[in-house]
């Protein structure tokens, strides 16, 4: 073993003693591409089958436009400025809605975890609230608030709200009571049980909670802007619905495929970075 090691030259030994390169989920960058290539497969073949389909006039190009259609109209969409406008305002609706809502139940959820007579007084009225589905308090709040931009970003907020509410709440009520004692017999005070064992350990429960909390604020900006709006995605949707152009109506859901998607993609980086010290099953 030394005489091959002996034999090697300086230059062959940093090389083989590098890490290997990191993209920017943590896994090595030709892994990272794999598994990008892997999950492309489907939705290109899915498309190629699509547009061959449309190709033979095998579908009704009214009701299923052809993917290069589609693309059309994303280029005229951009080339008018129309769909950085609409995205521009919906983005801002969603971060609004999310800010309000998510940090809500952000507080209320750490608030409710670490004492428990304010959950005792909380959770019950947050469980009933959250039965209530968006349309059912759609009118109301259209009713009290209009169709301005308060009522879509309350509804925005209460989808953002409980997905951190109840996830931040069963985080730190999941923390093993083993490991606070084990803080206290190392003379952990107060604040050192809170941001060196607490909240890491809730860490999981909360950033799944993020995760939902903004699948819900976009899936109820969608709600709010097709109920009634002058502009966004969800209008582009409506108006294009009343225009009898589908490609539009298409392009339109997969902008809010695609933004979603990046979203997600956004939190699960979250996850890798703060939790690299928790060992997962990956499969």
């Amino acid at each position: 073993m030394s005489e091959n090691i002996e034999t090697l030259r300086p230059g062959q030994i940093r090389d083989a003693a590098a890490p290997a390169r990191r993209g920017w989920g943590g896994r090595p960058i030709r892994q990272a591409g794999a598994d990008f290539l892997a999950g492309a497969a489907l939705p290109v073949a899915v498309i190629a089958l699509w547009q061959l389909a449309g190709d033979a006039n095998l579908i009704d190009p009214f009701f299923l436009p052809t993917p290069l259609a589609i693309l059309e109209a994303f280029r005229d969409l951009i080339a008018s400025g129309e769909l950085a406008h609409h995205l521009g305002v919906s983005v801002r609706r969603a971060a609004v809605g999310f800010l309000f809502g998510g940090g809500l139940g952000l507080i209320l959820g750490l608030i409710a975890g670490f004492n428990r007579n304010a959950e005792y007084v909380l959770d019950p009225s947050m469980q009933m609230l959250r039965m209530i589905p968006h349309l059912a308090i759609a009118p109301l709040v259209i009713l009290w608030f209009g169709f301005g931009e308060t009522s879509k970003i309350i509804l925005i907020a209460k989808g953002a709200f409980f997905p951190l509410y109840i996830n931040t709440l069963m985080g730190i009520r999941g923390v093993d009571e083993k490991l606070v004692q084990v803080s206290r017999i190392l003379g952990f005070d107060r604040r050192m049980q809170l941001t060196r064992l607490m909240i890491p350990a809730a860490m999981p429960g909360i950033l799944l909670g993020l995760r939902l909390s903004l699948a819900l604020s976009w899936l109820g900006l969608v709600v709010a802007e097709l109920l009634g709006s002058t502009n966004g995605i969800g209008f582009l949707i409506n108006a294009a619905k009343q225009n009898g152009t589908t490609e539009i109506i298409f392009a339109g859901i997969v902008i809010f495929a695609i933004v979603g998607k990046l979203l997600d993609s956004f939190v699960r980086l979250l996850e890798r970075r703060l939790l690299h010290w928790r060992d997962s099953y990956h499969g």
